[in-house]
This record gives C-alpha cells, structure tokens and sequence, in this order.
C-alpha cells in the first residue's frame, strides 16, 4: 500500500491552498458528469485524510473500484495540474509564454503562417525581456522552421537575422548551462564537504573550480550569466572561508536583481536567495549594521510581494528569513530573546513539511539547539540536538552532525551528567572520526572532557583557562576557523571562567564592538 509520503496525488492535495482547492472544485462543478462526480469525491476523501489509505477510500467511495482506483487517481492528478496552470499563469510569465507558443504552433498547422510569426515575435519580446533565454532559442528555431519551409513575404534579411539571434542565444545557452552547472555542483560540494577542512580540501576545490570556469566577456553577458557566475563564485569562496569575498559576491548577485527590477518577481526564488546569502555574508564577518539592512530589505520584500509567491517561493521566503532572524540573535547574544520564536518556528517547520528539505530542517534544529544552550538550557539543548542525531540522512552536512555531537557532550557535561559523557566520549570520537572531519578544536574538546570529567571545582578554572588559551591559538589557523562559526566554543570556556552565562559574555562583546564602531 502506497505510504502518504509516496502517492504522489495524496501529496499534491495536501499542499494545495484553499484557493487551490477552490478553483479545481468550481471548475468540476460546472459540468456534473458522473465521471466528474468521482473525481470530486475522490478530491474530497484524500483531503480530509491524515494518512493515505487505499482500503478507506474503496470503503467510502463504492463507486470506485479497486482495478479502477489508479486510473482515476491518474486522471485526477491530471485535472489538478491542468487547474494549477491556469491559477498560475498570470503569476508566472513562463507558463504564459509556453500557452503563447502552444497557441503558435496551432496556427502554423492551421496553415497560417504570419499570424504564427506575428505571436512568436510578441513571445520572443517578452522571453528577451524576461531573460528567459531558453525559451527565446525555442521561438526563434520555431520561427526558421516557418521561414525554411513556406513563403511568409518576411523581410529581406530575414534569414540572416533570425541566423544571427540564433548564434548568440545558442552561446549564452552554453554559457548558462555551463555556469548553473558549476554552481550546482559547487553546492554540492558544500553540502558533502562543509568548509576547506585543510590545504588538500582548498586546492580541489580551487582546481575544480577553475578548470570549469567556461572563457567569458563579462561586458557581453547576459543576466543569468552573470548570476550564475556570481553564485557559483559565492559558494566556491564560502567553502574556503574567505568570506568578504563571499560577502562580494553575494553583493554583486543582489544588486544585479536590484538593476533588474522586474526580475526581483518572476523569479522571486533566485532573488531570495541571492539576500539570503548576502545576509549569511554579513553575519560571518559580524557587519551587524548592513545584516539589519539587509534584512529589512528582505522583510520588506517578503510583505510587498507575498500574495504573488508560489508555494515553493512561499517555503524559501520562511526559510531564508527565520534563518536571518536566529542569526540576529546570535551576533547580538540575546539567546533567551530569541527562544520566544521556537513555538512560531515549529509552527511553520510544520506547515511546510512536504517541502521543506532535510538539509534546512537540520541547520534549524541545530541553530534552535544553540540557541537553547546559549540561554543556559542544556536539557533543551539536548532534545533538538537528538533530533539532529537521529536523523537518518547519511552523510549530508557531515560537519553540523559533527559538531552537533561535540555541543551534545558538552551539554551533558554542564547537566553533570558524567557517566554518560564518559559513555558518550567513544561513540562521538568514532562517527567524527569516520567522518574524517577531527579538526584540532574537537581534539582538544574531547581531550578535556575525558580528562576533567571528575575533576574537583577548584582545579577546573585553570583548566578552562588553558583550554581557552589553546583554542584561541587554534582559532588563527584558517582552516581551523570553520570549527568556531558553528560553536562559540572560546564564548563558553569564558563563561566558564568568569562564572556568567555565556549570552552574557557574546552579548557584552557585541555591545563592546558596536562602540568601537
């Protein structure tokens, strides 16, 4: 039996909105046919289901029959997305482009070939216009086709323009695809690797990079060139930590958006992104004054063009901005400020499971984890932190599972739960170990914590001092650096020393910095 999470119809239903549901129930209501009738009890069954179950359906639907279900669970499937295109096609310029050459082609069989041409060139504007590259090349094959075969009384030079539009869209075509190609793979090599763990991680990745790097004329470029060349050079610069290029980057991606304005809402996903990652930018190199900026402009994007995003859009826009929200609370140290927006974050983690990636749900329970250890609650720390560890999502982000295991201990440590740390110790050091992802601030941490378990009191201060001193040597390795952005490790030990909570220490260096400023 099909599970919920496979029957691919019962998931569709259950992300459809209310106007979704709406517009497909009115459009099967308007003709009645038994085949119809069906359909809508079908509809309605699955709706109001928690759980796909194929023998409750047969139970209250006696009219289906079990050799009939699947081709009517098909045609229905079918019905819905034809219903969807219609909703979204004044949302989405490249659904009404594709209707428009649809509409073209349908007059060339009818043998008229100008009112053919005369469509394709209005569609060729807007795809020109819309940078929808892709499409252009389609319309302008489309309209050589016409021209190689019929007398169409086109202008003269016709034929040598049409050659010429061909050219250069088939070299931005393989531009694009070479650089979105780049990007992706670069992001996956983020998403196996994490950060440069040395100067082995760095030069592969340098060389893979740049042996990829297709020969451009940036003067030349189109806009989904040049965005993805700034994607791709964004993640590769973020792998290595070298984050005011990262920072520069990202930048270049958001004002290329900013000098495309109309862009900004036909492709609301790739715009926030691109300030998505320019916040990220600005939180690693603590530029806390251009992270709010940025984030307003987020904000304020959000709220002026929600009503026009796709679910998917819709998934990224809460994504991208409660990611900037917890970032806030972590550069300003107000970490029991913050744990006010876990119960609304739970809330929507909730909302958007079906299209929500395993990835982001574990940067959330990570940074939500954090957020409960910096406020002083281990014991809450710990429950989202298992969640990390019982998630079965193989090697994905490695280095958060990682250091999700290294807070999980020191978690334990400060709850003085002892024997389960000494437990704990072994298992810890084989998955970092098979990960091969034992920096030397893991080493050191394990180190102390196998050593000064049982510790007294009195001899525990100078042990954190040494630990600190350590650590902070540690901290100017560059390669070494990635262990400090996912653990305030130093933050901790001082709080340690001086007896305080440790939001207390980032919060009074962040006042401390702001002055500076």
């Amino acid at each position: 039996m099909p599970n919920s999470q496979s029957d691919a119809l019962f998931v569709l239903i259950k992300t459809l909105t209310k106007a979704e549901k709406r517009n497909f129930q009115l459009a099967f209501n308007k003709n009645n046919t038994k085949e119809d009738v069906l359909f809508i009890q079908l509809f309605n069954t699955l709706d109001k289901m928690k759980e796909y179950d194929e023998e409750l359906i047969l139970k209250k639907i006696t009219d289906i029959k079990k050799q009939q279900l699947s081709n009517v669970k098909a045609h229905l499937y079918k019905h819905l997305l034809s219903s969807l295109r219609q909703l979204y096609k004044q949302k989405d310029p490249v659904i009404d482009l594709r209707e428009q050459m649809d509409h073209a082609r349908v007059l060339y069989n009818k043998g008229l070939y100008n009112q053919s041409l005369k469509l394709l060139a209005k569609a060729k504007s807007v795809a020109m216009e819309q940078e929808e590259v892709m499409l252009a090349w389609e319309i302008v094959e489309f309209e050589k086709l016409i021209e190689a075969r019929h007398i169409t009384r086109s202008l003269e030079n016709r034929a040598e323009v049409l050659s010429c539009e061909s050219r250069q869209i088939e070299q931005q075509l393989t531009n694009i695809s070479r650089l979105s190609t780049l990007s992706l793979r670069m992001y996956g090599l983020y998403l196996k690797l994490g950060h440069a763990r040395n100067q082995r991680d760095a030069e592969m990745v340098k060389s893979f990079f740049e042996s990829q790097l297709p020969p451009l004329k940036h003067g030349e470029m189109s806009f989904y060139e040049k965005i993805y060349i700034y994607q791709a050079s964004s993640w590769y610069y973020y792998i290595l930590q070298d984050f005011l290029m990262y920072y520069r980057y990202t930048q270049k991606w958001v004002d290329l958006f900013k000098a495309y304005p109309s862009l900004q809402r036909t492709d609301a996903d790739l715009y926030i992104k691109a300030q998505h990652n320019l916040l990220t930018a600005h939180f690693y190199i603590s530029n806390f004054e251009k992270f709010k900026a940025a984030l307003a402009d987020l904000e304020n994007y959000i709220h002026e063009n929600q009503d026009s995003f796709h679910e998917n859009t819709r998934t990224s826009a809460f994504v991208y901005l409660y990611t900037a929200k917890i970032n806030r609370y972590f550069l300003e140290g107000t970490f029991s400020e913050g744990l006010k927006m876990v119960p609304e974050l739970e809330t929507e983690i909730g909302k958007h499971t079906l299209k929500i990636d395993q990835h982001r749900v574990l940067v959330f329970y990570y940074k939500i984890a954090c957020l409960y250890f910096g406020s002083g609650d281990n014991s809450k720390a710990i429950l989202y932190l298992n969640k990390i560890i019982n998630l079965r999502i193989g090697n994905l982000r490695a280095d958060i599972q990682c250091f999700a295991r290294i807070l999980h201990l020191i978690a334990h440590y400060e709850l003085e739960n002892y024997s389960l740390v000494e437990y704990l110790i072994k298992s810890v050091y084989h998955f970092i170990s098979k990960n091969k992802d034992l920096g030397l601030m893991m080493e050191e941490i394990m180190k102390f914590l196998r050593r000064y378990i049982y510790a007294d009191p009195k001899a525990l201060r100078n042990a954190f001092i040494e630990l600190k001193d350590r650590l902070v040597t540690i901290s100017e390795d560059p390669y070494e650096r990635r262990s400090f952005l996912y653990l305030d490790i130093i933050s901790w030990l001082e709080s340690k020393i001086e007896g305080i909570p440790v939001q207390e220490v980032i919060h009074r260096k962040f006042v401390n910095k702001e002055k500076r400023i």
